[in-house]
Order: structure tokens, then sequence, then C-alpha cells
């Protein structure tokens, strides 16, 4: 029998499964010098974009950089930020839902979900874009489902896999509406989700190859090289076109998180590549969908998962903490 207060836990996370929360994830405590805002494009905000050619904004030129911040023993390590969906996307791909072929239904065509059972995190990672919002929390992480939209981020959480935090570039000195997104291939929970060797740039390749259906390799990656392919959900279909740039993303491992463990090869924990996404929705349905449509599992089916889950009770520790 289930002690009382893990019972109450998985009774709590029931609870929050079927009172779904559609407010924005990045509306929680913040990150030591980061600021809360709301990241949900207001209709003023998208109609004031002011898209650069190349789609986004350089952080840099700013006194931003693509480089998360975190807290981190050794201190001041952080995550690539290393692809982004370009502000010249089509506007509906840009908008933070899941509705009308928004960024959330886009994201579910690549296989990614949000947190499992809709937990929100306790610790964030934090960006500044350049465009003067200063340190941002992450707009939200996206986890690989395994094929399976509802539970599967629960299996990533648990076996480890490709995973992405996001930030919006819309601040008022460079509103690109562009999407930076921090990709990386993570460890099981039993190896407390350290990266993969070489987990950053293969999160990143790993995630075009899932677009475009081909493998991806670093290695052989050169400036301007370019991929397209499609993906769908819920009715909406996706081409996306990739292309790599060089010369903005650092080609380093200082600074980067893990760099002890993720070079290998002479290939460092960021190898400098940037992928730039431009999407488009080629087919949608005649009439979308005014409310999120989401398939949630039975009572019944959802609490055998989550008494499987008791069974690792660093699992469950894990997932209140993600």
């Amino acid at each position: 029998m289930l002690p009382s207060t893990l019972t109450l836990y998985l009774i709590s996370l029931l609870q929050a499964t079927y009172a779904i929360d559609l407010t924005p994830l990045d509306a929680h405590e913040s990150l030591k010098g980061a600021h809360r805002r709301d990241h949900s494009p207001s209709l003023q905000r998208r109609a004031s974009r002011n898209v650069p050619p190349d789609g986004f904004y350089n952080p840099y030129i700013s006194g931003g950089k693509l480089l998360t911040l975190m807290e981190t023993y050794p201190p001041n390590q952080g995550e690539p930020l290393n692809a982004v969906i370009s502000g010249n996307s089509d506007e509906r791909v840009l908008v933070d839902q899941e509705v009308e072929g928004g960024l959330r239904n886009y994201f579910l065509s690549l296989g990614f979900s949000g947190n499992c059972l809709g937990q929100k995190a306790d610790s964030f990672q934090a960006a500044n874009l350049g465009d003067g919002n200063g340190d941002k929390n992450e707009t939200s992480i996206m986890r690989w489902n395994y094929g399976d939209a509802q539970l599967g981020s629960c299996k990533e959480t648990i076996q480890g896999g490709n995973h992405f935090r996001y930030w919006i570039q819309d601040g008022k000195d460079a509103n690109s509406g562009a999407i930076f997104m921090a990709t990386s291939y993570e460890k099981p929970i039993a190896d407390h989700h350290d990266i993969i060797p070489d987990g950053y740039n293969l999160g990143r390749d790993w995630l075009v190859g899932n677009i475009t259906r081909s493998e991806i390799k670093g290695p052989n990656i050169t400036d301007g090289m370019t991929f397209s392919g499609n993906t769908s959900w819920s009715g909406y279909t996706y081409n996306t076109f990739i292309k790599y740039v060089g010369g903005i993303l650092p080609n380093t491992s200082d600074g980067v998180n893990h760099n002890y463990s993720v070079p290998v090869d002479g290939i460092n924990a960021s190898d400098g590549w940037l992928a730039v996404l431009e999407v488009k929705i080629v087919e949608a349905p005649s009439k979308p969908n005014s409310a999120i449509n989401i398939a949630v599992p039975p009572p019944w089916q959802l609490l055998s998962f989550l008494v499987a889950l008791a069974a690792f009770p660093s699992s469950l520790q894990v997932l209140s903490m993600l």
C-alpha cells in the first residue's frame, strides 16, 4: 500500500492534469537576477515587430549572448542557444499557443511536448537576447515525447532524451519575434540529467534531423548549408527551411555547462553552428478549432502510470522539480 504522503502527491498530479492550466509557463518564480513577465505576444507587440533580413537580431550587438544564465558549480556556466525560429516565419507559428497552428502545435509536429503532466518547473534558466528585456526566464521547456503527446514527456524525464528551452525576442530594442532555443540531449534521471557527450550539438542536429527525416552530421556542416522538410500535427502541415549559420554562436567549451564531459574528439561543447529555422504553414484545416484539443487519457490510465512511477522514488522527486 502506498504511503499516505505519496498517495496525496499522486492525487495532486491527477488534479493538476484534469484542471489544465493554460497560464503562460513563465509566470512563476524567477531565476536570481531575471524578471517576471508575460511572453504571450500581444496584438500591439506583434504589430510593432521589426524583423531584420536574417530573421532575428544578434544578441551580442546589444549586450546579450547566446548562452543561458543558470546556477552552476563552478559558477557562471550556461547552455548554448543553438537554434532559432526566424521572425520571418508564418505569423501564426510565432504565437506561443497550441490553437490555430501556433508555436506549441508546431513543436508537437516535431515530436516535442510540454513538461510531464503539466508540472511547472521550480528551476529556470534565463537568457539575455539583447532586446531590452535583460535577463529573462525561459518561456517554457519542451521534451521529446517518444510518440506519445500526452505522457511521452514523462518518459523523457525518466529515461532522458532530446529537449529544449525557448525564449522570445520581443523587447522594445529588438522586437523580431524570433524564438531562441537551447537544445540538448540529456541523460536519465539516474545520471542527474547530465548532458551526453556532444549533447548540445547533437540535440540541435537531431532536432533538424526530425524535420528533414535525415541524418545531420555535425562535422560535415558548412556555413550556409541548408535543409528542409515537412511535419504535421492536428491538421496543420509545416514546411521548415533550415540554414546553418556560423560566426554568431561561439565555437567554444569555455563557459558552457558540463564542459568537462561534453566535448569529444576535438569538438567543442558548442561547435559554433546556429540552426536558423524559417517555418511556413502549407496546409491548415478549413475550420480551425477555437479551443485547444487535448486528448487527456482516462483517469485509470494516468493513475496506473503514476503508481508505476512510485516504484522509482527518485523519479517522483525529479518530476516535482521539473
